[in-house]
C-alpha cells in the first residue's frame, strides 16, 4: 500500500512514524459510535439527493454507471448560503512561526466533542492515479453535509475494484501515514470568523472548522498529497499539462501554471481546431517526478467555473453536481441549473472524467516546457527565460490578480495585483523546497520555461487567439526567440500587436517597478514568518541582474 493504513502495536506511540497530538486528536473521532462508514459512490449520492436543501436537478449524470453512480443519476445543485470562494486568512499551518498550536488543538479538542450528538460519515479516496504515486485519504463530516461529501468522493478517485487492486500493488511511499480530515462546516468560534482551516501537513491530517464551501475540503486535501509528493522528490504543481502529438509523430509535453481565472484550465483543455492529437493529463493538480520528468495526476475528475458555460452549452453534458448557482424550469417543465454567475461570482461545477475523451492518469514523456501565466501589463504575451535561478525566481514571484474564488479578509483590494509563488496558495512547507524542485527541472533536465501573459500589455487586452497562437508556435518550434532588449536572460518571441518599445521610458519604467515588485517580494521572505519562506540568494540575484540591466 502506498500510505500507511494500520500499525503494529510497536509502532504505536509518542514520536514515532504518524504520530502527534493534533493527528491523534482527529483520528480518534473516526472510531466513534457515532460514525456511519460510506462505501460507495451510490451510496453518497442517495445522501447528498436526499440531503435538506439539495436541488435535484432534471439533468441527468451523463454515463454515470461508468463509473459508480446509479443509472438514472441526476445532477445535483447545492448552495452555500453567501460563502463561494476560499478563505487563505483561515489557515493555520503547524510548523510555521506566529501558529499557537498548543490553542488550536484545544480548540479542535472541543470541536470534535461537540460532534458526538450528531451522526458522522466517513468517507474514503484515492490521491494519485498511477501505482507510482498513490495515497489514502479519509474524511469525516456531520449528517447535513452529504453534499460535500458526494463531492469530494467524486473529485477524488473513488475506492473502485479497479482501482482497489491497483493501490494494492501500487509503490509504498515510506513513512507516510493515510491522509485524515476532519470537517464541521456549522463550526463557529468568536476568534476566528471566517472559520478555521487547520493542517499539520507532516503527519497528512488537517481539520476544516466553518468552512462550508466544498473548494476548502478539495484543496485541502489537495495541500496535504501535494506536501506528501514534495517529501519525495515530486514538483507539486496547481496547473494543467498535456501532451501534443504532431504530424510528424514527435510530442510536446507543455505544463502551464496559473491561478482560477488565469487561463489555465482553457489552455489545458484548448483542442487548437484539431491541429493535433492532444491528450490531456489534468487542468488543476499534477506532480511531476524531478528524476524522470514524467508527470502524474492526482484527481480523476474536474473542478470548473460554471461562468462560461450558459446552460444550452455541450460541456454541461459532463455535470455531475454543481454548487453556488441558481435553477429554473425550462421551456419542458423540466429543472435546469442558472450557470454564467448570475445568482453570484465563482459558481462551481464538478465534471465527470469523461469531460475530456483524450484523458490520461500519467504522461510518461518527458516534460518539455514549462509555462508561468501571469496578468502583469509590462510583460508582452510571451518571453522566454534562459537562466534556470531566473526561471525558478519568476515561478517564485508569478504575479496576477486576484480570483473570484478567493473569499478576502476585510479591506483587502480585490483589484490589487498579487504574487502566488507557482500559482500554488495552498503550500504547506517551505517556499525553498519548490524553488529547488522547478530549478533542478529547468538546469539538470532541460526543460524550458516561458511566461505567458494572458491578462492585458499595457492597456490592450490579450485575447484567447493570441495565447494560444503563441503556444501553437512553440510547439511547432516555429517561433523565433531573440533577445529581449538588454536582457541577457530572456528572450522574446515578438507578437504582432504587442511588441514593447524599448525605448518608451515610461514603459521602462513601469517595468523595472514591476521587476522591483518581484525583488521586495523575494526580500521579504527572509523575515516574514520567522524567514520561513526565505529563497536561496541566487533567486534575489537572478531578478537583481534583470532590474540592474534596466539602467
Amino acid at each position: 500500500m502506498s500510505t500507511k493504513a494500520f500499525y503494529k502495536k510497536s509502532e504505536i506511540g509518542p514520536g514515532k512514524v504518524g504520530f502527534s497530538k493534533t493527528r491523534s486528536i482527529i483520528e480518534a473521532a473516526f472510531y466513534g459510535n457515532n460514525v456511519v462508514k460510506v462505501n460507495n459512490l451510490q451510496e453518497a449520492y442517495e445522501l447528498a439527493k436526499n440531503s435538506p436543501g439539495t436541488v435535484v436537478t432534471d439533468m441527468p449524470v451523463y454515463n454515470g454507471e461508468s463509473f459508480g453512480l446509479p443509472k438514472d443519476a441526476q445532477v445535483l445543485l447545492f448552495n452555500d448560503g453567501s460563502v463561494t470562494g476560499r478563505c487563505a486568512a483561515a489557515r493555520r499551518i503547524i510548523g510555521e512561526p506566529d501558529v499557537n498550536q498548543t490553542d488550536l488543538d484545544k480548540k479542535l479538542m472541543d470541536a470534535v466533542y461537540d460532534t458526538r450528538w450528531q451522526t458522522m460519515y466517513h468517507a474514503e479516496v484515492y490521491i494519485g492515479l498511477d501505482p507510482e504515486f498513490m495515497v489514502k485519504a479519509h474524511l469525516l463530516i456531520p449528517e447535513g453535509e452529504e453534499n460535500i461529501l458526494y463531492s469530494w468522493m467524486l473529485n477524488f478517485q473513488y475506492m473502485s475494484e479497479e482501482y482497489q487492486k491497483m493501490y494494492a500493488g501500487s509503490k509504498a511511499i515510506e513513512n507516510e501515514a493515510d491522509i485524515y480530515i476532519f470537517s464541521d462546516p456549522q463550526w463557529a468560534h468568536d476568534e476566528h470568523p471566517l472559520g478555521l482551516t487547520y493542517f499539520d501537513t507532516e503527519h497528512n491530517c488537517a481539520a476544516l472548522l466553518g468552512m462550508r464551501y466544498f473548494g476548502e475540503h478539495k484543496k485541502g486535501t489537495l495541500t496535504i498529497a501535494w506536501a506528501i509528493a514534495n517529501r519525495h522528490g515530486y514538483a507539486s504543481c496547481h496547473g494543467g499539462q498535456k501532451r501534443y502529438k504532431l504530424s510528424d509523430g514527435s510530442t510536446y509535453v507543455a505544463s502551464v501554471f496559473g491561478l482560477s481565472g488565469s487561463g489555465k484550465s482553457t489552455l489545458t483543455h484548448a483542442k487548437h481546431g484539431g491541429k493535433y492529437d492532444v491528450t490531456v493529463l489534468h487542468d488543476d493538480a499534477f506532480i511531476i517526478n524531478t528524476e524522470t520528468c514524467s508527470s502524474i495526476a492526482l484527481e480523476p475528475t474536474y473542478f470548473d467555473k460554471t461562468a462560461d458555460y450558459p446552460v444550452d452549452s455541450p460541456d454541461n453534458k459532463y455535470l455531475l453536481t454543481v454548487q453556488n448557482c441558481s435553477a429554473t424550469m425550462d421551456e419542458d417543465g423540466k429543472i435546469v441549473v442558472v450557470t454564467e454567475d448570475v445568482r453570484n461570482g465563482n459558481g462551481r461545477a464538478i465534471k465527470s472524467k469523461l469531460w475530456s475523451p483524450n484523458r490520461v492518469d500519467k504522461i510518461e514523456e518527458h516534460v518539455d516546457a514549462i509555462f508561468w501565466i501571469m496578468k502583469d501589463p509590462t510583460i508582452p504575451p510571451v518571453v522566454k527565460l534562459k537562466g534556470a535561478s531566473l526561471a525558478a525566481a519568476m515561478g517564485a514571484t508569478l504575479a496576477t490578480k486576484r480570483s473570484s474564488a478567493e473569499r478576502l479578509a476585510p479591506g483587502v483590494d480585490p483589484d490589487a495585483l498579487v504574487v502566488e509563488p507557482y500559482a500554488n496558495p495552498f503550500r504547506t512547507y517551505p517556499l525553498a523546497n519548490d524553488y529547488s524542485k522547478f530549478k533542478k527541472l529547468v538546469e539538470e533536465k532541460n526543460v524550458d520555461c516561458y511566461i505567458v501573459n494572458t491578462g492585458d500589455f499595457m492597456g490592450k487586452k490579450v485575447q484567447p487567439k493570441d495565447t494560444l497562437g503563441v503556444l501553437e508556435a512553440i510547439v511547432e518550434k516555429r517561433a523565433e526567440f531573440k533577445q529581449w532588449g538588454p536582457f541577457s536572460d530572456i528572450e522574446i518571441f515578438e507578437w504582432e500587436g504587442f511588441v514593447p518599445d524599448m525605448n518608451d521610458k515610461d514603459y521602462l519604467a513601469k517595468l523595472k517597478a514591476r521587476m522591483k515588485d518581484r525583488l521586495d517580494f523575494i526580500e521579504s521572505k527572509n523575515t516574514l514568518k520567522g524567514g520561513y519562506d526565505k529563497l536561496p540568494e541566487d533567486a534575489y540575484e537572478a531578478i537583481k541582474k534583470v532590474i540592474d540591466e534596466l539602467k
